[in-house]
């Protein structure tokens, strides 16, 4: 891609400062001094002239504006510095380099409203109430942007990619959003503080034209600033395309990946507004036309599971509860190995379940948000490129545990204890066809309200647990906790009876461990305990304590396990499993007989080798299988890691691995199945 940076903006000021030397000289004057030359304090008062100009303003303001891009992105890469391990001084300064065309994008769209009134080719620019006007535009745009941006070295530690247009409706329904911004704003005052220093920089700096226009005469003050205002648009559209040329793309988040080793550092390279501005109204899928063949790429993979149920349905009850931020890092059970062997994990309860599950030694979520997993969990969805709930085909016909096993008369309910209809949650159990929500609403008791996001966990599980012994069986069910969460409190009477760790989340792990214990201990004081299949994943990671799970492959590494009391359920395979992996193992431990749509595999009965893992951040799609870890930009392989070998992922060897192509096949199956399915309303077996 052609690169419109520092060099063209150096040959514009050039272009710039020819034409109005000699449109303020007369023809006779220019060649004189062309030829001639002239002193120094010619040209100083005539370049004084050119610097009260309104185009001479909007240029200085831009640089301010490019220092302050280049303040927030160091500072987002030094606070969040232990996420991204082995990055090199020579590196992040190509990353600061690439991240220019982003900042220059960016500044065009927050400040089109200010451009627009400074460009105009009007003398009335000059006035100082007009003035006044751009000045304040300017500064609550750029305010706004600086906010955002800082917002991010925060929230970034909770999603691992910079926030998107898709915030909006993934809030959109939460009322306490505002008071979480500002006790946000006060735990991470050290944010605040910057942003608040950088909004007062600008302010400070800002630079205002002179209060009268050049005196020109009319043909040549026109004549001049309609010449100046083409070119500023016309450069204008370059920097919001990041380049020139019939066959430069406006760019996207994707072009960051052109300066990154890891997806995850293209969050360095990018910066937020311009993520939120390029994803505004991103919703339509195409076809990837990878295979013009159907049949071809139904060899590979089909989401359409036909079952040969090995005996009679099953009608136990199914459990499913997904715990908000659960890493798998926060275990005892699965990391051994960790801090020389000493690791004990946050996890007690887990741990002893886990135990006497059915585990897997690689285990992964399919996204990085909350509103991505009751997708993959519960209907066997992936997420690509945007959550399945903010898409147009979240109006999909879609097949889910609810609405499977209700054609067997199971009855079906959905449990989160925050207000109704936060996250989007009760939308989506409502399309799965959930036949009941129970919410905060339903709670009806804010005494256990914890103030910014839900009930607590230990008070809202022993409610769920009695509400599934009110229910008809065989029932299916599924909770979502939130206690776990952002700004990770615990109820007064347990502060300091868990261990706090060296990340604030580590105390809540152990309270909400803590509360699925005495969760367990109610349910299994009633006769369907036995008789019920309970099955467990985190939503998604968090914050982490080793450099190990912060790799592109661990980012997505969560406990999944099946439990069923007294059962031979049991037992720890060294196979790969994902969330979309869950309903159909499910469906397969039950003996459910009749076909259905999943994206994932049962990987409890089925022989079938075809077991592997998909996701996707940061416009990099994922697939691990076997050993190997393979990225793909949607167009070509960009690397492939040994990721049980080479944890920390140093070793590239794509070209180099046999296994390459038929990964990437079976990913672009995926792939193309899923967008066309999607785009055709085709996600059910009709």
């Amino acid at each position: 891609m052609a690169y419109f940076g520092f060099v063209g903006l150096q040959r514009l000021v050039a272009v710039c400062v020819v034409l109005v030397l000699f449109l303020e000289m007369s023809p006779n004057q220019f060649i004189y001094c062309y030829l001639c030359g002239a002193n120094n304090d010619f040209f100083m008062e005539r370049l004084k002239r050119i610097l009260k100009e309104p185009l001479s303003a909007v240029f200085l303001n831009f640089l301010i504006v490019m220092v302050v891009c280049l303040f927030c992105r160091l500072f987002f890469f030094f606070v969040n510095k232990d996420l991204f391990p082995g990055v090199t001084t020579s590196h992040l300064l190509e990353m600061m380099r690439g991240g220019v065309q982003f900042d220059i994008s960016a500044f065009i769209y927050t400040n089109a409203l200010y451009l627009v009134m400074m460009i105009l080719p009007f003398k009335f620019r000059h006035d100082e109430r007009y003035q006044k006007v751009a000045k304040w535009i300017f500064m609550v745009t750029n305010a706004i942007a600086i906010i955002i941006t800082n917002m991010d070295v925060v929230y970034f530690r909770f999603t691992n990619r910079r926030t998107t247009f898709s915030i909006f409706n993934e809030f959109g329904n939460d009322n306490n959003v505002g008071s979480i911004i500002a006790t946000s704003a006060l735990e991470y005052w050290y944010v605040t503080l910057f942003a608040a220093l950088l909004i007062y920089a600008i302010y400070k700096l800002y630079r205002r034209p002179g209060s009268q226009p050049t005196n020109l005469s009319s043909w040549r003050y026109y004549a001049l600033h309609a010449v100046l205002f083409a070119s500023f648009v016309y450069l204008a559209v370059i920097g919001v395309r990041g380049g020139v040329g019939a066959f430069v793309r406006p760019i996207t988040l994707s072009n960051a990946n052109k300066y990154v080793n890891k997806t995850t550092e293209s969050a360095i390279v990018l910066n937020t507004p311009f993520c939120i501005y390029r994803t505004i109204g991103k919703a339509a899928y195409k076809n990837p036309g990878y295979f013009s063949d159907e049949k071809e790429m139904e060899k590979l993979f089909s989401p359409v599971h036909t079952p040969k149920p090995s005996g009679e349905f099953r009608p136990l009850n199914v459990v499913v509860i997904i715990m908000e931020s659960f890493g798998k890092e926060y275990t005892g059970f699965f990391n051994h190995d960790l801090d020389n062997g000493t690791y004990k994990g946050y996890t007690p309860f887990l741990d002893s379940l886990l135990a006497e599950s059915l585990t897997f030694d690689y285990s992964f979520c399919n996204g990085r948000k909350s509103i991505d997993a009751m997708p993959s969990i519960l209907s066997s969805i992936p997420m690509f490129k945007e959550p399945y709930v903010l898409t147009p085909y979240s109006v999909n016909e879609i097949s889910s545990l609810a609405s499977l096993l209700g054609e067997k008369g199971y009855y079906s309910a959905f449990f989160h204890g925050a207000p109704n209809g936060s996250m989007g949650f009760q939308a989506f159990a409502k399309a799965a066809k959930f036949q009941d929500y129970f919410g905060k609403d339903e709670y009806n008791n804010d005494d256990d309200y914890d103030g910014y996001w839900a009930i607590w966990d230990e008070e809202f599980f022993q409610f769920y647990a009695k509400k599934m012994g009110e229910f008809k069986q065989p029932f299916v069910t599924s909770i979502f906790s939130a206690t776990s969460h952002h700004p990770f409190q615990v109820p007064a009477r347990y502060e300091g009876k868990f261990p706090k760790g060296d990340q604030p989340i580590h105390q809540c792990i152990g309270y909400s461990d803590n509360a699925l214990r005495k969760f367990f201990d109610t349910m299994s004081k009633y006769d369907w305990y036995n008789n019920t299949l309970f099955v467990f994943s985190a939503d998604h990671t968090n914050q982490v304590s080793h450099q190990e799970y912060t790799t592109d492959a661990e980012i997505y590494s969560v406990p999944i396990f099946f439990y069923h009391p007294g059962s031979s359920l049991k037992g720890r395979k060294p196979e790969l499993v994902q969330q979309m992996d869950i309903m159909p193992s499910i469906l397969g431990y039950l003996n459910y007989d009749k076909p259905y749509m999943a994206f994932g595999n049962d990987v409890i009965t089925s022989s079938d080798s075809l077991k592997y893992d998909v996701n996707y951040s940061n416009q990099i799609y994922q697939i691990y299988r076997d050993n190997y870890l393979l990225q793909f930009d949607g167009e070509q392989v960009k690397a492939v890691y040994d990721f049980k070998a080479d944890r920390m992922l140093q070793n590239n060897l794509k070209g180099k691995v046999a296994e390459q192509d038929s990964m990437e096949l079976l990913l672009k199956a995926n792939l193309q199945q899923y967008f066309v399915r999607m785009i055709n309303n085709d996600l059910v077996v009709k």
